[in-house]
């Protein structure tokens, strides 16, 4: 996996859990630096098949956005953790504009989407989703660009995730959480005038 984690001693790394505070003293190189629970998630650079699919996205959510909302791409910095052990950034999120900072997003957006690579997959299916069902996100869609595919899972009463739908191809998906939008996976693929 591409992607990897080091809470150790031996990279320079302070001994034991690493903090939000600790993120602030890691380069600015190309890489994307998240923590989860304490642990160091480093990831390289995603591939353009990624960022188009994630752009468009972050696109399409903006112009049907209600005033209220605001829609951004990665990177942003979502830590709604007091202890600071948690940092994420999803690679497009959607929260109410009166919940961020001039800095940050300090609570859970309503909408945390991830778009899968080879190097992030395992952590993004699993860990990643997690820990937004923890923190309280409304809502998490995975995007698969190699299938392309969406699986979307809603928050339900008890606290834990539910699939409610999983599109592939030029399948849409009508969306009603956090607003009505129609998303289909191929079509965020396309490239201009496609």
């Amino acid at each position: 996996m591409g992607a990897m984690t080091a809470p150790t001693e031996p990279s320079g790394l302070p001994p034991g859990p690493l903090t939000v505070d600790d993120l602030e003293a890691m380069p600015d190189d190309g890489h994307r630096y998240e923590l989860l629970d304490g642990v160091l998630i480093v990831s390289p650079a995603p591939r353009p098949l990624h960022q188009r699919m994630a752009f468009r996205l972050a696109m399409l959510l903006h112009e049907t956005a209600p005033l209220d909302m605001e829609v951004l791409p990665a990177p942003l910095a979502v830590h709604p953790d007091e202890r600071r052990l948690t940092e994420l950034q999803p690679d497009v999120l959607v929260a109410r504009e009166r919940d961020f900072t001039d800095r940050d997003l300090p609570t859970a957006p309503v909408l945390a989407v991830e778009v899968l690579s080879d190097s992030t997959r395992l952590i993004d299916q699993t860990l990643k989703r997690a820990a937004y069902e923890r923190m309280g996100a409304a809502s998490c869609w995975l995007l698969d660009p190699d299938v392309p595919e969406l699986q979307a899972f809603e928050l339900g009463a008890d606290g834990a995730y539910a699939l409610a739908v999983h599109v592939r191809g030029e399948e849409e998906f009508h969306a009603t959480r956090p607003f009505p939008v129609t998303v289909s996976p191929a079509a965020l693929l396309r490239r201009r005038g496609g």
